[in-house]
């Protein structure tokens, strides 16, 4: 279990993947994906500025819109000032970028530092003064400055952050199982009021292009507890809820479920295709609430060394298989390897373009801004490195694609 790979994805299960640390290696490098009942969504257009679905693209204002960028979870949430967001993020957008994946979360129960929600008890807080909501403007305004839009993920799987254990812990007490946070009624509600507070106020904001119900959503978090009765039908179920909720109260922006986009193939050699971890990449793109799906790349973290850069290619290839079956778009919204980045990075991308995949965002967005460089987690990609050219090359190869 790393902090540092997370997925994007619509939503509806019946089983999962298996946990990266207790993955092993496996050879496999092509994997057949079953086929679904194509279905073909229309999504009427939205309003001027919006983004919006048709078929298997991104549009905006009735051209094709292009998703391109990198993730940045630090950017709103370790206290820059304005002349540093910008920097980010004008970093990112001289890359090509056009999107960005950020947080929309942080629960706390000891206030500091920026946060959008503290618990005092089983009574959460938004946040809406300068360290939190307003602070979220000011990110949304850097980017927009930079011509970038967000994508927004509105809790976290893993204890980063806060995430999903802060809400079972503080309204059912210590030592619940995790998959609570998808099954309890009083969790729900108020994780719907979260959602209420935090998306409620953007209903009307151009600069969100998305938000994602979670990051990286499994039946397991960081603690492993869980009730042992969660399977992907229990994600599965959670994703048509929430994000009908979300729909219920904002139509103007998509939404996805926010996964690692792990298949459900019972006896696969291969762990992310296996279904262990309550995500079934297949049945939650079908579900009609959810706009776009989305999917990891950590072959390292997932047992796949030796053979990550086929392994990875084929990942892309069926996944982007699976977009063309459902009809709706699907980004490779995070990925890294520690090993040969321009390299491998180069082929994985390269792959992106030609399969027809909508888009990708890589894992992460680095900067030397005025207190420093910003977190490297081994993946960080800094204007100054072997790996900004291969994005940026990436990008106008991507964009320019029919």
């Amino acid at each position: 279990m790393n902090d540092w790979y997370y997925q994007c994805v619509p939503g509806t299960g019946t089983t999962t993947a298996a946990p990266t640390s207790t993955s092993t290696s496996v050879t496999t490098t092509t994997t057949a994906v079953p086929t679904t009942t194509a279905t073909t969504p229309t999504n009427p257009a939205a309003p001027s500025g919006f983004v919006y679905t048709s078929g298997t693209k991104f549009m905006l204002n009735g051209q094709k819109y292009t998703v391109v960028g990198s993730n940045s979870y630090w950017v709103g949430l370790t206290g820059l000032s304005d002349a540093d967001m910008n920097k980010a993020f004008s970093d990112i957008a001289a890359a090509g970028g056009t999107t960005v994946r950020t947080w929309g979360f942080n629960e706390v129960t000891s206030p500091s530092g920026n946060y959008y929600q503290s618990w005092s008890g089983s009574t959460p807080t938004v946040n809406t003064g300068a360290s939190g909501l307003q602070n979220f403007d000011r990110v949304i305004e850097a980017a927009k400055a930079n011509g970038l839009k967000l994508i927004v993920a509105l809790t976290n799987n893993w204890s980063d952050y806060g995430g999903m254990d802060v809400y079972v812990q503080q309204i059912l007490g210590a030592n619940q199982p995790h998959d609570a946070f998808y099954t309890n009624t009083d969790v729900k509600n108020a994780y719907k009021n979260y959602i209420k507070a935090f998306v409620g106020r953007y209903l009307n904001e151009p600069g969100i292009l998305a938000w994602e119900l979670a990051n990286e959503p499994r039946c397991k978090g960081s603690s492993g507890a869980t009730s042992g009765s969660c399977n992907t039908v229990t994600v599965t179920n959670w994703a048509k809820e929430i994000s009908a909720y979300i729909k219920s109260i904002d139509s103007n922006h998509l939404v996805a479920l926010g996964d690692e986009g792990f298949y459900n193939l019972p006896g696969n050699p291969s762990y992310p295709y296996q279904g262990n971890e309550g995500i079934d990449f297949d049945v939650n793109l079908q579900i009609s609430t959810l706009d776009f799906g989305t999917f990891h790349s950590y072959p390292n973290s997932w047992g796949q060394d030796g053979i990550e850069l086929a392994w990875g290619t084929s990942w892309i290839t069926d996944h982007a298989k699976s977009q063309d079956r459902v009809g709706k778009p699907v980004i490779l919204e995070e990925f890294g390897v520690t090993n040969n980045q321009p390299s491998v990075y180069t082929q994985w991308l390269n792959n992106v373009v030609s399969s027809g995949l909508a888009g990708d965002l890589i894992w992460q967005a680095g900067s030397r801004l005025s207190v420093g460089a910003t977190h490297n987690d081994g993946y960080a990609v800094y204007p100054d490195g072997e790996v900004y050219p291969v994005i940026r090359t990436h990008a106008a190869a991507l964009k320019a694609r029919a």
